[in-house]
Order: structure tokens, then C-alpha cells, then sequence
């Protein structure tokens, strides 16, 4: 079963919303250096993150400029995991990863996908994105998935698909690339920065019950 990420939440009724609807882990966006109504306050972030119930995976989603940074919002937030973008080095990643009682998420450029090879042993997960001109995601813009799912078939990680997924197109997304999970933020929303209950509620029906033929890993514990 294909797991679902509902990202990009800023208030309580839409994270209520995604629980409710059975998604497996919410994103809350923080410290991120480019203007999206998807951006909150490290302790906005700790407060959202506290809501959420037990079995619900919280990832706080960030563009640190570096580990010790990354440290510091993980400390004051208390995810279950952070997810980088913007690209990290692979020895401040360890670094990071052994420093933090969360776990590593590390998002991946799918224009530069092959480069995903690089963090296999370092990150708990990869995310596969469509990254803007900075590297943050949330673009609305779908990738090349036959390219991903060539680029990733070898890796051990889980691999979680992102990058313009929206109710309509994630089955024959999730078909295509037999991802370990699916992540949507702007494809489900009402405004920016506010969610569409019932396109969140469509969304997580249609990405779990997708069937996937995928032998790589398919549990990350929270």
C-alpha cells in the first residue's frame, strides 16, 4: 500500500483533515527562504506538529543553511522527521542524521535524479520533487515519472514521489513509479496555503488504495 504525505499545512483544521481522511504523515513548512503562504513559524510549527495524533508521522519540511541549523529547528519543533531542500552535503547529512532524534528525509531535484544514488546510506527516505529556481518545492509542476522510476529502481531508500501530484493524476502517478509514498501540497488546495477538504479526502483514498509492484522497502518507522 502506498503511503500519503499531506504537506504544506498551516492550520489545524486542515491537519484535522488529513488525519481524518487517513493520511500517514502530515508537512508542516518552516524556515524556508522564499515567500509561500505555506511558510510558518518554527513554534507555529512545534504547535501543529503537538496536534497531531499518535501514528501520524509529523515532518517538518525546511530549506536549513546547514546541519547545525537543522539541529536547532528540529530541537525546537519535535518532528518525527525533517525533509531538506535546497541540497545539503553528504557529510553534513550524516552529521545531521546522527545528531537528531528524527529522521532524515532528503529532497531530490528530478532533473538531477541520478543524483540520488549519492545519499542512498544517508537519508531515510529521498523525496523526488520538482524543484523551483532555488530548490524549494510546492512548484505545482509535474516530472518526467518513466525518468524517475528508472533512476530510483535501485535504491534501498524508500522513495517518496512529489511535484504537481493532484487528485486526478496520482493513481497513474503512484502506477508509474511505485513509489514507497506520495507527497502533494498545492495540488489540494483551496487557496495557497489553505487546504480543499474534499480534494484531501479524494487524494488519500486514491493513493492508498493504488496498488504498486514495487520490492523496495516499504516501511519507515516514525
Amino acid at each position: 500500500m502506498t503511503r500519503v504525505k499531506i504537506c504544506g499545512l498551516t492550520r489545524e483544521t486542515d491537519l484535522e483533515a488529513a488525519v481524518d481522511a487517513g493520511a500517514d504523515a502530515v508537512g508542516i513548512v518552516s524556515d524556508v527562504p522564499i515567500d509561500t503562504p505555506r511558510d510558518v513559524a518554527p513554534e507555529r510549527a512545534a504547535d501543529l506538529v503537538a496536534a497531531a495524533p499518535p501514528f501520524v508521522t509529523t515532518v517538518l519540511v525546511t530549506m536549513p543553511t546547514g546541519p547545525e541549523r537543522s539541529i536547532e529547528l528540529v530541537e525546537r519543533v519535535d518532528p518525527d522527521a525533517i525533509q531538506i531542500h535546497g541540497g545539503m552535503r553528504p557529510g553534513d547529512l550524516a552529521y545531521l542524521r546522527a545528531k537528531v532524534d528524527a529522521q532524515v528525509f532528503l529532497a531530490v531535484d528530478a532533473e538531477r535524479v541520478t543524483a540520488a544514488s549519492r545519499y542512498d546510506d544517508l537519508a531515510d527516505a529521498l523525496v523526488v520533487d520538482s524543484a523551483g529556481e532555488q530548490g524549494a518545492g510546492g512548484t505545482g509542476e509535474t516530472h518526467d515519472w518513466e525518468r524517475t522510476r528508472a533512476a530510483t529502481a535501485d535504491l534501498e531508500s524508500p522513495v517518496i514521489l512529489a511535484g504537481g501530484l493532484t487528485p486526478d493524476n496520482v493513481e497513474d502517478a503512484i502506477r508509474t513509479v511505485s513509489p514507497f509514498a506520495v507527497d502533494v501540497s498545492s495540488g489540494i488546495e483551496a487557496r495557497p496555503g489553505v487546504k480543499d477538504l474534499d480534494a484531501v479526502r479524494s487524494f488519500v483514498e486514491r493513493g492508498r488504495r493504488t496498488a504498486t509492484n514495487d520490492s523496495r522497502p516499504r516501511v519507515v518507522e516514525p
